[in-house]
């Protein structure tokens, strides 16, 4: 009984922080200190910083249900929604969809969901995936689009400045990611740099060539599927 309190308590902090942070990114927003993409790409990336949080679970299933709650949000968020006007029910909440792309966020749950259902209980995993997705994704539409004057396109048109942004924010954040957890889990990070590396470079390649919005399934399920290839799992 004391372990279920334990979970309910951390699943009631993952809740409270992703409140938070839509609260504190309305706030930013409406003050004019912030764009609503940046507004967006705040969001996309703090929401990333839950499998941080998944080493306090003592149970795998908590993290999946945390999960599974923003799968529901995030369609509920989209104009597919069967209830009327919720975007403007939402709130700031609605701007993690935008026009032709309205079904990233959900697809970015889903593939959360998914990973926290398989490696909830190695949480460092799920972080191989959602990291890049939550901070190299962010960096490269940030930079990329004030940046972007060399392009290219697969199914559509990207840049290279935007692809540099999302190896060097998948490669901090895991790096940063990975010292955090080596004091939990017991590994060094020297072990990890190798898994870091690949996990950086093939989760650019696959959102330089993933049509627009596909990259919130395959980035995070193929980067973590690659950390493990080369070793990251211990």
């Amino acid at each position: 009984m004391a372990s279920t309190g334990s979970n309910l308590v951390v699943m009631a902090a993952c809740y409270l922080y992703v409140i938070s942070i839509i609260i504190f990114s309305g706030v930013l927003k409406r003050a004019d200190i912030i764009s609503p993409t940046i507004s967006r790409k705040f969001l996309h990336a703090m929401i990333g910083n839950l499998p941080l949080i998944m080493p306090y679970f003592t149970d795998a299933i908590y993290p999946v249900l945390v999960a599974g709650t923003f799968i529901v949000v995030t369609f509920l968020a989209t104009p597919y929604s069967p209830l009327q006007n919720l975007l403007d029910r939402l709130g700031n909440l609605g701007e993690l969809t935008e026009v032709g792309h309205s079904t990233g966020p959900l697809m970015y749950a889903i593939s959360y969901t998914i990973l926290a259902y398989f490696y909830g209980a190695t949480p460092y995993i799920v972080a191989a995936g959602i990291f890049p997705m939550a901070y190299g994704d962010s960096s490269a539409a940030l930079i990329g689009t004030k940046y972007g004057s060399i392009k290219f396109k697969v199914f559509e048109e990207k840049s290279v400045q935007g692809s540099i942004g999302m190896f060097t924010g998948s490669l901090v954040s895991l790096t940063l990611g990975m010292a955090y957890f080596s004091g939990i889990y017991g590994f060094t990070l020297g072990s990890q740099l190798v898994p870091i590396f690949a996990v950086s470079l093939f989760s650019t390649i696959v959102e330089a060539v993933c049509p627009r919005g596909l990259d919130n399934i395959f980035v995070p399920l193929l980067g973590a599927i690659t950390f493990i290839a080369t070793g990251g799992s211990i």
